[in-house]
């Protein structure tokens, strides 16, 4: 069953939209449902990754190590 809703579009997007349409050989309608469709049909994998991997409280190492293992600096 379809549900008819009426949304404001601005005009230069009407006008994208109908000429996309024209030439796909399809309607305004079949691209916003499609769009539509794209966007919120499918969950989402995971969330995007904002703050850091890897949290604690240890003490930063040096900046410039030189004669230093570097497996020492990451674990310690």
């Amino acid at each position: 069953m379809a549900v008819r809703t009426t949304v404001d579009i601005p005009e230069p997007l009407h006008d994208r939209l109908r000429h996309r349409a024209e030439r796909s050989g399809t309607s305004i309608r079949s691209l916003i449902v499609r769009a539509i469709e794209q966007v919120y049909s499918e969950p989402k994998k995971g969330e995007y990754v904002t703050g850091p991997l890897v949290t604690g409280q240890g003490k930063l190492g040096p900046a410039f190590p030189e004669n230093e293992n570097p497996h020492d600096l990451v674990l310690s």
